[in-house]
């Protein structure tokens, strides 16, 4: 385990049987329809990318990079579109990926930013979900784990651009954090 992780709240194991079982649910539900996934960068990256092989159906990809917190632990609270799409939602379904959702604000934003391009749907799918400290109602029809107000990292998720590249979801130690 990294030196900077307090403890690990999700296992690789427990990850790859809970995309397993997101990507069989998508399939079904997405047969026959074709959707695009599109990745929220950086953190979704490893999540979209285990997803979509998940998914035996036929799909495609397209990433967004959206911004609301600098290099901080905790949101701004202004969200701006730093990398767009590279082509057009009209008409298709839309499966936004996310690795996690806390307050719901980028989510909110993003959301309201691609119901103006006519897709035929929008879903949301998230790894993680951050409940207790939502406020704003979004609802989220496929949801990993729902995890507690910590601040994790790992299978894409970082802190100051570090971790993303460990292959479980741990818990980073207070102390590399809470001098901001």
């Amino acid at each position: 385990m990294n030196p900077d992780i307090d403890r690990v709240l999700i296992t690789e194991q427990a990850l790859r049987a809970k995309v397993e079982e997101l990507g069989a649910q998508v399939a079904r539900d997405y047969d026959g329809r074709a959707p695009i996934f599109i990745g929220v960068l950086n953190g979704a990256m490893v999540f979209i990318s285990d997803l979509a092989r998940a998914c035996p159906i036929p799909l495609s990809i397209d990433f967004m990079a959206v911004s609301s917190y600098g290099a901080g632990s905790r949101s701004s609270g202004e969200v701006r579109i730093v990398k767009d799409l590279d082509r057009s939602i009209e008409g298709r379904h839309v499966l936004i990926v996310e690795d996690i959702i806390d307050t719901g604000l980028t989510l909110s934003y993003l959301l309201d930013a691609l119901h103006t391009r006519q897709p035929a749907s929008v879903e949301v799918c998230t790894l993680l979900d951050k409940r207790e400290r939502r406020t704003i109602d979004i609802e989220i029809k496929y949801s990993g784990f729902e995890i507690p107000d910590e601040f994790v990292v790992g299978y894409g998720l970082d802190y100051r651009d570090l971790y993303r590249n460990l292959p479980y979801i741990g818990v980073l130690k207070p102390h590399l954090y809470t001098s901001e």
